[in-house]
């Protein structure tokens, strides 16, 4: 299951691991966001233990959200070694996810 990110645990998972990183900013109500949901949840079991995939509600995580400049939702952010390595705006077959992950390894 993707992890549930947050403003006060997004330093201590997604920045500081060691391993690869997703991050699916999204809202409640955003269509193309459902569209992601499901695919973000099927590459977390896929990647379990060599990658950390969650997501992290815009809405109610103010801080990260303006970090990051998010304007548009969703936007899927790559990260290796806590910077950002890729990032992916808008809603894309699991394909394009899945290539820009494998580039991190």
């Amino acid at each position: 299951m993707a992890l549930e990110f947050n403003d006060s645990n997004f330093e201590e998972l997604a920045l500081k691991s060691d391993k690869p990183v997703i991050v699916d900013l999204w809202a409640e109500w955003c269509g193309p966001c459902r569209m992601v949901g499901p695919i973000i949840e099927e590459m977390a079991k896929e990647y379990e233990g060599k990658a950390v995939i969650g997501k992290l509600d815009v809405d109610n995580n103010p801080g990260v959200t303006s970090k990051y400049g998010v304007r548009n939702i969703p936007t899927i952010l790559f990260l290796k070694n806590g910077e950002i390595a890729d990032k992916q705006v808008g809603a894309v077959p699991k394909s394009v996810l899945v290539g820009k992950l494998e580039k991190l390894f």
